[in-house]
Order: C-alpha cells, then sequence, then structure tokens
C-alpha cells in the first residue's frame, strides 16, 4: 500500500503524517520535523511545470479542466518520480509520503498513481492562514492570480486555490475525507474510521485542543468572504482551551 496526504500546509497534516510513521510506514529516508519528505525541490519545480496549464478566471476562480485530459508534460513525471525515489524503491508493503505542496499539483498526481490510497486532509482556513507557509505567494509555484501586498489575503486566496484544485480533481479510486478538528476532538472515531481505510492498526498520538479554533483569540483578520466556511461554523461554539504548555503535535 502507498498512501499520500493532500492537504495545504499548516492545515495540521503533520498530525497524521506522524501518525502513519508510528503505525509503521516508511514515509521517506529524509523526513523533517513536519513528517514531509525531504528536499521537495524536484516536487517543486514540477509544481511550476504542471501550473502552466491553469487558466486564471480572474478574482478567486482558476480552470484545470485542461489538466484531466491533456499529455502529462514528461519533464513533470521525471521531477516526481525523482522526488519519492526512496518512497517508490522501498519494498515495504506500507509506504507513503507527505508535503503539503504534492496539493498544488494533484490533478497529475492522481492520474500518475490512480491505484494509491488518498486522505484528503482539510482544517477551518480561518486558522490554517494564521500562520506563514512556503504556498502563501501562489507565484512562487507558477500559479496565475491577482497578486496582493496583504500577507493575510494572499495566504487566504492559497487556501481557495489548494481547495479549489481539490474540489475539481476527479475523485481517485481510494479516497478518504478527514478534518483535522475531528482528528483533534474526536481522535478515536477518526481513527477508527482511518483504519478501515487502510486496513492497518494505527498508533494514537497526542493532540492539542487548543488547536482548534486559534482564529478566535487572534487580532488577524481571517474571515476573508470567499472562503467556504459553512462546514466549520458548528466547531465555532468549541471551547478554547489556552494550555500552551502541553508539548503535543498540533499544526502544519
Amino acid at each position: 500500500m502507498i498512501i499520500t496526504v493532500i492537504g495545504r500546509g499548516h492545515s495540521g497534516t503533520r498530525a497524521i503524517s506522524h501518525t502513519l510513521t508510528a503505525s509503521g510506514f516508511f514515509m521517506g529516508a529524509e523526513i523533517n520535523n513536519s513528517g514531509d519528505l525531504v528536499p521537495p525541490d524536484d516536487l517543486y519545480e514540477a509544481c511550476r511545470v504542471m501550473a502552466r496549464h491553469v487558466v486564471h478566471l480572474g478574482g478567486v476562480h482558476w480552470d484545470f479542466t485542461q489538466l484531466h485530459t491533456m499529455p502529462i508534460d514528461p519533464a513533470f513525471t521525471r521531477l516526481v518520480e525523482s522526488y519519492l525515489r526512496s518512497v517508490l524503491d522501498n519494498a515495504s508493503g506500507r509506504k507513503g509520503w507527505k508535503l503539503p505542496e504534492t496539493t498544488l499539483i494533484l490533478p497529475w498526481i492522481v492520474r500518475l498513481f490512480p491505484e494509491i490510497h488518498y486522505i484528503y486532509w482539510s482544517r477551518d482556513p480561518r486558522d490554517s492562514i494564521l500562520g506563514s507557509h512556503v504556498t502563501d505567494d501562489l507565484a512562487d509555484f507558477g500559479v496565475p492570480y491577482n497578486h496582493t501586498d496583504d500577507l493575510l489575503r494572499r495566504r487566504a486566496i492559497s487556501w481557495q486555490y489548494q481547495h479549489q484544485i481539490m474540489q475539481a480533481t476527479p475523485p481517485p479510486q481510494y479516497r478518504t475525507d478527514v478534518r483535522f478538528e475531528d482528528f483533534v476532538l474526536h481522535q478515536e472515531e477518526t481513527l477508527s474510521r482511518l483504519e478501515e481505510f487502510t486496513g492497518v492498526p494505527l498508533a494514537r498520538i497526542e493532540v492539542r485542543p487548543d488547536s482548534v479554533g486559534r482564529w478566535r483569540v487572534s487580532e488577524e483578520k481571517v474571515d476573508f468572504d470567499f472562503l467556504p466556511r459553512d462546514a466549520y461554523y458548528p466547531l465555532d461554539a468549541v471551547p478554547v482551551s489556552h494550555d500552551f504548555n502541553h508539548q503535543t503535535i498540533s499544526s502544519r
């Protein structure tokens, strides 16, 4: 089994990466503290190759249609296979990778690897954009958009783009959706569902309830009108804990 985690940076993907590692999955020859397979340079360049074929429709709207049928650029395949070499060459029956920037190339990843297992990971965008991430400026990865000097708005646009590309990509055969908030607040139930998806007993890691709803105690304006928030509003009533001395895995 090969498994990958799809989700924007600062959506809490490190939690599931560490869970998979603790459960016996080989997640690459070199992994950083966030559970990312590194170095990421070849995958970053693959992002720029695919982005040439993304059409910006204006505002916060893009057209990904041609990505689903056009020939995949051989340079893209070569770069992705180079990045994943340690995973693809590993003989383990349980392996995979996590790198948030994989989300930027999801349409072609699904076409290259139609039979692997995909965990689509999401987090309330208001929490996700509180921290900086390498994908904050989509132009760094060749993605066309209306640039703004407003840092938080730039992050929100990046979140929206990655949300749209996940929604626009034809669903892979083996896919499950997980919200970071559910993983934190209802870990046992969420892991039980993931165990059914993977067919593998999964380790339990410590999580931080205070990582849910941090936007509510922030002075930053993160509630942009174009972000799809409906799925998260029921969580707005969840009490916020501020026990920041409890050292556990929380975000990315």
